[in-house]
């Protein structure tokens, strides 16, 4: 089996079946189909073999999924990217990866238009052709609808996903059919994917979880497709509403912002099967806000590096009363999970250790970065970097990224345990901790405030509110307000920044 095989199969078995739908559009998985082998056809005479990169710059678009399978089809290699990235990140990608294509859309088009053109790739952009860029519908209508056959196997190579890069330039995770099947099956059996099902894409497909868990996994059984090129809370209810969509990926701050519209109440959400949060956790507290604004006891979380496929663990519908803000009790099928030592010795009950996982949905490796491969992949385990302890009904909990942690006088002290007594500070909008080096202790915290409405001591107000709360160890000695914390465009902290920044602040 391969990736492209999952979509002729469903339109040899279910032709008329919706494969996608859009704002405009109604596909069947037979014009689907046939739309891959035409674009595959056009690739193929402009030269795309086998191995080749093909980067995909683009919103949740019909023409993603198009070029998706159609890279697939040739037995190429696809790199979705990020479609809000700019000029110099793409540039590094694209010479990283050795691209031979770039496919982009005109919706982001002029973040692109500008791009040093390299003699040796191909340019390719929705709309009309435009100087040494060709036009996607033209090799749309010219490529031929016959059938290519796809002969890769389980074990060939499939797509490089690249982290979001907040300790420096992104890494290219590279992943096999293998990979991606794997952990497209646990979602189908973990949240019983159907024909029937009806999957809502608001969430970037660049990134794993909505890729492979979500889109994947429904082509696998054949599931409609619903895009939308943005997320809105409007446009999340509106689409719930009238497609009567089964189930959804999206960050907490989807919920959460959603849950607050006004008029919630008035659309019908019952269709939805399936609520799936991950990348961060909700609390207990932002899990009943949500479950009772959407009238809904379906809400479930995922946790799993993209370097992982993403696999990991499962906090389940029953228990996000009792246990929200863990990442679950048990791993998720084809996936084994351990929490060990700096010894690779499993920890006790309440002892914080470093999450390991295995199964075939692990990535193949860090395209050309060897040493850091070996680094994360030692028998089988990926080293995911994320601290947690399991609690005494066996559910995990994160503590923080071990890159995070602040050695101080020998002690171990997580940052994120601080940022999370200090962001419940009804005047603290943000806030963030790293580790300052101190001649004495080897380090020393440090917080980044940013906040709700302006104070002349920040400092006396953070220590006042972490009195009786943390430790005196852990408590930040240096304090700095800022109008905001630096992020990047997946909106993930980017500590490094502040590392670098409080050097010119002391």
């Amino acid at each position: 089996m391969n990736i492209s095989r999952l979509l002729a199969h469903q339109a040899s078995k279910n032709p008329n079946h919706e494969g996608i739908v859009t704002d405009s559009d109604r596909i069947t998985y037979a014009q689907w189909n046939r739309f891959v082998n035409q674009l595959a056809d056009s690739f193929q005479k402009r030269g795309v073999r086998k191995g080749d990169k093909v980067v995909l710059h683009m919103p949740n678009t019909k023409e993603f999924l198009y070029t998706y399978f159609a890279v697939h089809r040739l037995g190429a290699i696809i790199v979705p990217i990020n479609a809000k990235l700019v000029q110099r990140e793409i540039m590094y990608i694209l010479k990283q990866c050795d691209a031979k294509v770039f496919v982009t859309h005109d919706a982001v088009f002029e973040q692109v238009r500008n791009l040093p053109q390299e003699a040796h790739l191909v340019y390719i952009k929705t709309g009309k052709e435009q100087e040494d860029w060709y036009s996607f519908e033209t090799l749309l209508e010219e490529g031929s609808p016959d059938d290519i056959p796809c002969n890769l196997t389980e074990g060939d190579e499939a797509s490089i996903l690249y982290t979001s890069g907040t300790t420096g330039n992104p890494k290219g995770v590279v992943f096999t059919n293998r990979n991606i099947l794997t952990v497209a099956t646990m979602i189908c059996i973990e949240m019983t994917m159907k024909p029937e099902s009806r999957i809502l894409h608001m969430m970037p497909l660049s990134h794993s979880a909505p890729l492979h868990l979500f889109l994947i996994a429904g082509t696998y059984v054949g599931a409609t497709h619903v895009l939308a090129s943005t997320f809105s809370t409007e446009g999340l209810l509106e689409k719930v509403d009238k497609e009567k969509t089964t189930h959804f990926f999206g960050a907490p701050v989807a919920y959460l912002t959603t849950a607050k519209h006004p008029d919630i109440a008035q659309y019908d959400l019952t269709s939805m099967a399936y609520w799936v949060y991950g990348g961060a956790p909700l609390s207990q507290h932002d899990v009943r806000f949500v479950k009772d604004a959407f009238a809904t006891d379906r809400l479930m979380c995922v946790y799993g590096p993209t370097e992982a496929g993403p696999n990991g663990t499962l906090l389940t519908f029953d228990a996000q009363d009792t246990k929200a803000g863990s990442i679950g009790k048990r791993s998720a099928l084809q996936c084994e999970i351990k929490v060990v030592d700096e010894s690779g010795s499993e920890v006790k009950t309440g002892e914080v250790g470093e999450i390991i996982l295995r199964g075939e949905g692990n990535m193949k490796g860090y395209y050309k970065e060897e040493e850091k491969t070996k680094a994360v992949l030692k028998n089988n385990w990926f080293y995911t970097g994320d601290m947690a302890q399991r609690d005494e009904d066996g559910y995990y909990w994160m503590i923080d990224r071990k890159k995070d942690m602040i050695i101080s006088g020998g002690v171990n002290i997580y940052p994120k345990e601080i940022e999370n007594v200090l962001s419940a500070h009804p005047k603290i909008a943000e806030v963030a901790v790293v580790g300052v080096p101190h001649p004495d202790w080897g380090e020393t915290v440090k917080a980044f405030v940013v906040l709700e409405e302006d104070t002349d001591n920040v400092e006396a107000m953070c220590r006042d509110f972490l009195e009786g709360k943390i430790a005196h160890y852990k408590v930040p000695k240096l304090y700095e307000k800022m109008e905001a914390l630096p992020r990047n465009v997946t909106g993930k902290l980017l500590k490094n920044q502040l590392r670098e920044h409080r050097s010119e602040t002391r």
